[in-house]
């Protein structure tokens, strides 16, 4: 079914449904795609037998899954649509299906374009699951203009080659080494922000959403986010007492290093407390007055993509390393969740 910009396979979804006996099922959908709620809960109607509630929570990702408190109400099968799944994910609170939304836009015109901005033989191709179904035609472009294409296989976060997600970028760590520029296709410059700082590579991003080549204000915008955590260490430098996150998330869950970074601070001889969440905000977050400074464990994004909304800084673990000297601010890199 064709929804906005995207194919999603509800057939697919309908036959999960029927096929589990499914009498209440929670539906996951992005922000993006809430507004085609309707339509999506028309198919479903008249295809199925079930009853649906929208999880409205927002969902950032396939690590965000539908939480058990739903089946005391009666869910007992979630649909989560907008990603592929984590494969390293194997206890889910209720049963789900992952059910990816392919994007319809063509990429060629995008790619072709791009061609006159890279440099040199060997090109690293990443992207999104929104534009799985485009890696081939990625490929073949490249082959026929006489480059090099190399796709990397990530860890066992990642679902299919050339794939990146904001917290896990190994897909093309895996094969910085091998490429001379890396392509990414897909919308925003996160993701390809994060490819920069992870791989130390020139990144050029193809967007077909807005066909638009995207070089200086990637640039810019690393020059702008590297100034403000290199401030957020700075103002963490004094001090007193810290807040660890744990984000109970099942694919942020990072409770092995919350209690490493817990230690790290005691022998610097600095104060800490843990805090779990399952979603943290910066208002929730204010209420801690005591605390100078807090590190997250959970999902990477949320102390760089909100960092405007914090009062109290927020830094990554990696950051919080520089802070304690145990690193050089000359060898920052992107905080990720890795499957080690």
């Amino acid at each position: 079914m064709k929804i906005s910009n995207y194919t999603i396979n509800l057939e697919r979804a309908a036959e999960f449904i029927n096929k589990n006996n499914s009498k209440l099922v929670a539906l996951q959908i992005p922000e993006g795609l809430k507004e085609n709620i309707s339509n999506i809960l028309d198919y479903f109607q008249k295809n199925t037998k079930s009853s649906f509630i929208i999880y409205e929570d927002p969902c950032f990702g396939a690590c965000d899954l539908v939480g058990s408190e739903l089946k005391e109400i009666g869910v007992d099968l979630a649909i989560q649509i907008g990603h592929t799944i984590i494969p390293s994910i194997n206890q889910m609170p209720i049963k789900t299906l992952f059910l990816n939304a392919e994007s319809n836009l063509d990429v060629e015109i995008i790619v072709k374009e791009s061609i006159k901005h890279l440099n040199g033989k060997k090109i690293g191709i990443v992207t999104t699951a929104q534009h799985r179904n485009s890696i081939e035609r990625i490929i073949k472009i490249l082959k026929e203009n006489d480059f090099e294409p190399v796709i990397g296989k990530g860890d066992n976060r990642i679902d299919f080659e050339g794939q990146i997600l904001g917290c896990n970028l190994s897909s093309a760590v895996n094969i910085s080494e091998n490429v001379d520029i890396f392509l990414y296709v897909g919308s925003g410059i996160f993701h390809p922000l994060g490819l920069i700082l992870a791989t130390k590579k020139e990144v050029i991003v193809a967007d077909p959403y807005e066909n638009k080549i995207k070089t200086k204000e990637l640039y810019d915008l690393k020059d702008k986010i590297l100034r403000q955590r290199f401030g957020a260490i700075e103002r963490s430098r004094d001090a007193a007492l810290f807040g660890i996150l744990i984000g109970t998330k099942i694919g942020q869950q990072r409770k092995k290093l919350a209690f490493e970074i817990k230690e790290k601070l005691d022998s610097k001889n600095k104060k800490s407390i843990l805090i779990g969440s399952n979603h943290f905000n910066p208002t929730n977050l204010e209420t801690f007055r005591s605390i100078d400074c807090f590190i997250s464990t959970a999902c990477p994004r949320i102390a760089i993509d909100d960092y405007m909304r914090y009062k109290i800084p927020i830094i990554t673990p990696v950051e919080l390393d520089i802070l304690l000297g145990f690193e050089k601010w000359e060898d920052y890199k992107f905080d990720e969740i890795l499957d080690t």
